[in-house]
């Protein structure tokens, strides 16, 4: 088999539908893409891993050459759900336009993995002193469990991680975490005409509310972070749904809501802060509250910006590092060990949206930049 043209990778990439949802009718298989991969990864002397996370999801680790160290290229597989309906092209078809491919993870991220192999594929008749990893994940777009389920393993993967999330070709090392909870308070229905015959779960809420507001406001006296462009970390009422009548006292309650912790703001102590406002408010309502996360959280994250990956891709870009407010599987390859950076050639405001699309003066760009890392670090 030779291996396809850099255009055909990307379409056929493009061609396998890999959606994750948290809605099941949505969610689909990212076997295809995985199995693309490891067959022209293969085809040029990796090793290839494939590793089943769950029924009809896994990760690809592909490995050139051997030992401690080396560098790490990671991506996700998969793409959010779309509309087709509102795209004015197939996006499960790699289309031309202008000066841009457009096609659904052209940008968010399939579109990384061709350029890594294009990189690469210039430099195999050297020796490798470190080996070369490239990691291709499932499911980050809704549980992250194939960057997670490698967390867990524990296992070593390299010095350096680089993750080709869209940021403009400009190195991304700190992102706010991301937690998405949800209240249910369960009290008691009656007749409105008679107070003392419930125990109204929405003015529990009413309160819980309140202190909720207060903690947000008391965090962001306490932490603040100006390199992010919103410094202080969010907290954001989502949705309420509660009651049924206004002649009935309220029996339940559900809030859902979302925290963006900084770096250095640990969820589980967020966690804490919330439950110990909420245990009084249930005794003094007479009221039962169920606090839970909706998803496990996404850590915050934050590189050193004096580590070796951080200044390397730095002078190589030209540009500071930045962040950003979107969360990344990042805090899970440095669990691993790994100094981690984002930086790929994409662009988030047009990510997860109908047109999705790559520059193609991106390309070459990033293509030497890519080559360049895996030479400083593998060769």
């Amino acid at each position: 088999m030779s291996l396809p043209s850099l255009q055909d990778q990307f379409a056929a990439l493009i061609a396998a539908p890999s959606v994750s949802c948290t809605q099941p009718h949505w969610d689909q298989s990212n076997r295809a893409v995985i199995d693309l991969l490891a067959s022209w990864l293969g085809e040029l002397g990796f090793a290839c891993e494939i590793q089943d996370i769950a029924p009809g999801k896994a990760n690809l680790l592909a490995t050139y050459g051997s030992g401690p160290g080396g560098l790490v290229l990671a991506g996700h597989s998969d793409t959010v759900p779309f509309d087709a309906a509102l795209w004015q092209s197939d996006p499960l078809k790699l289309t031309e336009q202008g000066d841009r491919w457009i096609g659904l993870g052209v940008c968010d991220m399939k579109g990384f993995f061709p350029l890594v192999i294009e990189a690469v594929r210039g430099l195999l008749d050297q020796p490798f002193r470190q080996p070369l990893l490239i990691l291709a994940t499932c499911d980050e777009e809704s549980s992250m469990s194939g960057a997670r389920a490698l967390a867990d393993a524990g296992r070593p993967l390299g010095r350096a991680a680089v993750i080709g999330e869209p940021t403009g070709l400009k190195p991304i090392r700190l992102h706010k975490g991301v937690m998405m909870e949800r209240i249910d308070i369960l009290g008691q229905s009656g007749h409105s005409s008679d107070p003392s015959l419930g125990h109204s779960a929405l003015e529990a809420m009413q309160d819980a509310m309140g202190e909720l507001r207060a903690l947000r406001n008391q965090w962001q006296r306490e932490f603040n972070n100006p390199q992010f462009s919103v410094p202080q970390p969010t907290l954001n009422l989502g949705c309420i749904h509660g009651g049924d009548n206004p002649n009935r006292i309220c029996g339940q309650c559900a809030l859902e809501f979302d925290l963006r912790p900084l770096p250095g703001m640990d969820p589980e102590q967020l966690r804490a802060a919330i439950r110990s406002k909420l245990q009084p408010l249930a005794e003094r309502h007479q009221v039962k509250i169920d606090f839970a996360p909706l998803f496990a959280n996404v850590p915050p994250f934050e590189q050193s910006a004096d580590c070796e990956l951080v200044r390397l891709a730095e002078k190589l870009t030209g540009h500071a590092a930045q962040s950003v407010a979107f969360g990344t599987e990042a805090p899970y390859l440095q669990q691993l060990g790994c100094e981690t950076i984002v930086l790929g050639p994409g662009d988030i405001a047009c990510a997860h949206q109908p047109g999705e699309f790559l520059e193609l003066a991106r390309i070459q760009p990033t293509i030497t930049l890519l080559r360049q890392l895996i030479q400083h670090y593998c060769l």
